[in-house]
């Protein structure tokens, strides 16, 4: 297989490990607020939202130390430590107490910090300029394959129930468990990148990413072997996070980097949590929590799909397909400022009474999902490629703080949606989307203007 090959299976390899964690863990972002209220326990004291604004603060903070883990053990072994610690979170539903609920979610925070900036890493080195867009979107379908699989069998598991009992529960997160460890395992699959033929000696040029030294090897002996020099390239990797984070491009890409993680929050935990605290949907309530997250992921794969794999936008640039989420998901929070009960997101498990603009319909429900899956494949490919297409050269640190910022919003808006109704998120979504998009315009050109010996049409 030659080397192009090669670089397009390590992306299908990785596409399918993330789809495998992402099943288990997406899923269970769904679905945990709501299992957490029907568990009956008077020791536990923990709250889904909490423990994701807390996964979310502390994945932010470790990103711009992320880079320099990635550095000292390689991206291949830090996506799987990572992955396992993914399972240990999920595994915790199992049986969940309020000091490992919490401790969990501490650990978790770190793994997905050294987790998604050693996808980065490899997503870039194994893209070129004119395959980045494909790859991105490649990565982006198979990643958002996790949003059907784990929320069809909450749906086929769930159907008709009103309480999630013990048994319910513990047979879903054990099967979740299960999946994440098969991800994990997913990654030893993924070859090493072929360098450019040279003789590895003395004169030999510096790898052209600082994150993958010649000295680390997939295998884990050779890691153990490591050269002392590794340890000044992790510090290396830190500096550049922190230049990085001010260069003009990231300033303005931070705009919309922020709203993806505002509505990474809406679309993972509070809208499901919010369908199912709707009475009027009756029995049915719990089930479409997991019908929901079918239509986001159906969304999810069409947008991945659409504007990575089959790249037909990109003669025109990403701004768009960026355009295109804007007015995507303006429709879905419209339709969902009618159609939900503004006190559904914090209401107990009992749910709400309360009725919105319009008689509650679970079709506009769906459809309002489907959207903002949609949406939010538009902002993401289009992140995704940008960010691996301006800082092609420092792939990893960029990486590190695209997630330190989307997290980082993702953490802000958990915490709020402890306490804000459904209409006063829904405008912050709203004005956080405008100046994303414009922003992104922003950004988009600036990389036309520095780049202009590139040939922008084969981006």
């Amino acid at each position: 297989m030659g080397p192009e090959g090669k670089s397009l299976l390590n992306i299908v390899i990785l596409g399918f490990g993330f789809m495998f964690i992402f099943t288990a863990f997406q899923t269970c972002g769904n679905i945990e607020q709501t299992v957490l209220k029907s568990f009956n326990s008077t020791e536990f004291h923990g709250s889904g939202y909490t423990s994701m604004s807390i996964i979310y603060g502390v994945f932010s903070a470790s990103n711009l130390m992320a880079p320099s883990v990635v550095a000292v053990i390689g991206p291949q072994l830090a996506m799987f430590f990572s992955g396992l610690l993914y399972s240990g979170y999920i595994a915790m539903f199992i049986h969940p107490l309020t000091w490992t609920f919490y401790t969990a979610s501490v650990v978790v925070g770190v793994a997905a910090a050294v987790l998604w900036t050693a996808q980065g890493n490899l997503l870039t080195i194994n893209s070129t300029d004119s395959s980045i867009g494909r790859n991105s979107g490649i990565f982006w379908a198979l990643l958002q394959f996790s949003m059907f699989f784990g929320n069809l069998y909450v749906y086929v598991a769930w159907h008709g129930k009103t309480h999630i009992s013990d048994k319910d529960r513990q047979t879903v997160f054990i099967s979740l468990t299960v999946i994440s460890l098969v991800g994990s395992f997913l990654f030893f699959l993924i070859q090493r990148s072929e360098p450019e033929a040279s003789a590895p000696d003395d004169t030999s040029p510096e790898p052209s990413d600082p994150l993958l030294p010649p000295e680390t090897l997939i295998d884990s002996s050779t890691v153990i072997t490591v050269a002392p020099g590794v340890w000044v390239q992790a510090l290396d990797a830190f500096k550049k996070a922190l230049k990085l984070f001010v260069t003009k491009e990231m300033l303005l890409l931070s705009v919309c980097i922020a709203y993806s993680g505002l509505e990474l929050t809406f679309y993972s935990g509070v809208y499901g949590t919010s369908i199912g605290a709707m009475d009027v949907f009756g029995g049915e309530a719990k089930s479409l929590i997991g019908l929901s997250g079918i239509c986001i992921g159906i969304g999810e794969i069409l947008g991945g799909g659409l504007f990575g794999m089959l790249n037909k936008c990109n003669r025109f640039g990403r701004s768009p397909v960026v355009l295109l989420g804007l007015v995507v998901h303006y429709a879905a929070f419209y339709l969902i400022f009618l159609n939900i009960a503004p006190d559904a997101p914090i209401a107990p498990e009992q749910g709400t009474h309360l009725t919105a603009f319009i008689t509650p319909s679970v079709e506009v429900a769906l459809l309002c999902s489907f959207l903002l899956g949609l949406g939010d494949s538009c902002f993401n490919t289009q992140l995704l490629s940008i960010v691996g297409y301006v800082f092609r050269e420092d792939s990893a640190p960029a990486f590190a703080v695209f997630k330190f910022i989307q997290s980082i919003m993702a953490a802000v808006a958990f915490l709020y949606s402890n306490y804000l109704l459904l209409h006063w998120q829904l405008l912050i979504l709203v004005l956080s989307c405008f100046l994303g998009t414009i922003t992104f315009f922003l950004a988009e050109k600036i990389a036309l203007q520095t780049r202009e010996t590139t040939d922008y049409d084969s981006i």
